[in-house]
């Protein structure tokens, strides 16, 4: 079971999920987010991925999380996105036990974890909003740049910080997760890899096996 909700904080999502009592696995697939996640009460800090993460489901578990998205996260946690690259870090590593301990045993977490976010809250890097834009759409980055009135190394300086990679690196994790929303709706992989934005169907098989570690015929089942 998954579901999501509008949240109050701009470019965050909550979601609620539990997993069926006999447990088994789930894919995670990079998508230029964090998640702060209420786990069983457990809360803890899911990094941004480069490629999928393969985990273990606790039977029967319930989880509620944040999800912030154009690099709304760090500022809240006050941590760079570099430093939390493909790890899970308990919350009480970088906010204190008591903050946490509230947020653990509330009766409502994804309330508690909003409220917390918004007392630390530092807004949305307009810069990092045009920095999504441009990797949706292949922009160059040097384009970007100009633009914030930035130069391509201080772009690049405060995507490793937001997002936890380079500009690059965040545009082919976009580019993938369109074209698996393309795929979805059943269009055929050869017109799903022109509308996304590769050079060609072999180009989008390669880029969704080495991202997602397996053919995008899979992720579809």
């Amino acid at each position: 079971m998954y579901e999501e909700q509008a949240s109050t904080l701009p470019y965050v999502v909550a979601w609620r999920g539990g997993t069926p009592p006999g447990g088994g696995t789930q894919r995670i697939l990079p998508d230029g987010c964090l998640d702060l996640i209420w786990r069983d009460g457990a809360v803890f800090v899911a990094g941004p991925n480069t490629v999928a993460r393969v985990e273990a489901c606790v039977p029967g578990g319930r989880y509620a999380a944040l999800r912030f998205g154009a690099g709304t996260g760090p500022g809240v946690l006050g941590v760079s996105a570099s430093e939390l690259v493909g790890q899970r870090v308990p919350l009480d590593a970088m906010w204190p036990a008591a903050t946490v301990r509230a947020i653990a045993e509330a009766d409502d977490p994804v309330t508690a974890l909003t409220a917390a976010a918004k007392r630390r809250w530092q807004g949305v890097d307009r810069a990092m909003l045009a920095l999504v834009g441009a990797a949706r759409t292949g922009l160059p980055v040097g384009l970007v740049a100009e633009r914030c009135g930035l130069s391509s190394r201080q772009l690049r300086r405060r995507s490793h910080a937001a997002f936890g990679y380079g500009p690059k690196t965040l545009h082919r994790i976009l580019r993938m997760q369109r074209a698996i929303a393309l795929a979805r709706t059943g269009r055929p992989f050869a017109a799903v890899s022109a509308d996304a934005g590769y050079a060609d169907q072999s180009h989008l098989a390669r880029e969704v096996r080495v991202m997602a570690g397996v053919p995008l015929s899979a992720l579809l089942r």
